[in-house]
């Protein structure tokens, strides 16, 4: 390790963990070591890690890996906040993931880890007034990972997007720091109006495998939606919805985004 690495590690936990978890997964399984140090051991930051390896897997013949991971770059360089929710969110991830057993794995394999990090790239070149690039990364997210997340949504950090598959998060909606969305969950709309049209997820809420929550509502803080929900009203805070439509069942424990219990109050 460089000089500059170990003092980025030294101040980065984070990036520790999963330079040290590179490592041991080298000497364990040597057939991965090429992969393993392209990916993260070549690189003295989790952002330049995290850039070429996002890169690698989103280029193409139109968007050559090297010219996209410009892109990447300039975001990271430009806005830190970018790399404090990486980190987060890699945090949540092995917090309330049983399967998650490291660091690095989120960062290596967890396609809906990737898709959130791609779409806060995304979001920064949204913000910027770089629409066009925008759209361009968010229909690439959709063809490569699976999700579709608007550049203009708002996500805050420690987010867990379990599986990731048919995830679809619009173009108004907010979602605040830790919560937890599992596999085909829709944040979207009703119709064709304009504006702000798309739920709010409030801190610490979860929402489970296939619920649908549509239009400008929310959802409150440490509220749980229930699998294959479709939810149209507002939900408060620490509350149960489950049903088609959704409707408030009783309360839930006290942070159901970390928890991940999905199960349901006796009714």
């Amino acid at each position: 390790m460089s000089r500059t690495a170990e003092r980025f590690a030294t101040c980065d936990p984070v990036w520790a963990h999963i330079r040290q978890e590179a490592i041991e997964m080298v000497a364990k399984e040597p057939a991965l070591a090429g992969y393993l140090h392209s990916t993260l051991l070549n690189h003295e930051r989790l952002e330049q890690a995290l850039s070429f390896h996002l890169a690698q897997k989103l280029g193409s013949t139109e968007m050559p890996s090297m010219l996209l991971r410009q892109v990447f770059d300039e975001a990271f360089a430009a806005d830190s906040d970018i790399g404090a929710a990486i980190r987060a969110d890699i945090m949540a991830v092995l917090d309330r993931d049983p399967a998650c057993t490291s660091h690095l794995e989120p960062l290596l394999y967890f396609k809906g880890f990737h898709a959130l990090q791609c779409y806060r790239l995304g979001h920064w070149l949204w913000n910027n007034d770089r629409h066009a690039m925008a759209l361009f990364l968010q229909n690439r997210i959709s063809e490569v990972f699976g999700l579709d997340i608007h550049p203009a949504a708002k996500i805050g950090r420690g987010i867990m997007i379990d599986h990731g598959t048919g995830v679809v998060i619009g173009e108004t909606t907010v979602i605040e720091d830790d919560v937890s969305l599992l596999q085909n969950v829709t944040l979207g709309g009703t119709g064709k109006d304009s504006g702000d049209r798309h739920p709010k997820v409030r801190r610490g809420a979860l929402i489970c495998a296939g619920a649908k929550i549509l239009g400008n509502i929310e959802i409150g803080e440490c509220a749980k939606v229930g699998a294959a929900s479709v939810v149209l009203i507002n939900v408060p805070p620490r509350c149960t919805v489950v049903g088609v439509p959704g409707k408030i069942v009783g309360t839930c424990c006290d942070q159901p985004a970390r928890q991940m219990d999905q199960s349901l109050p006796e009714v």
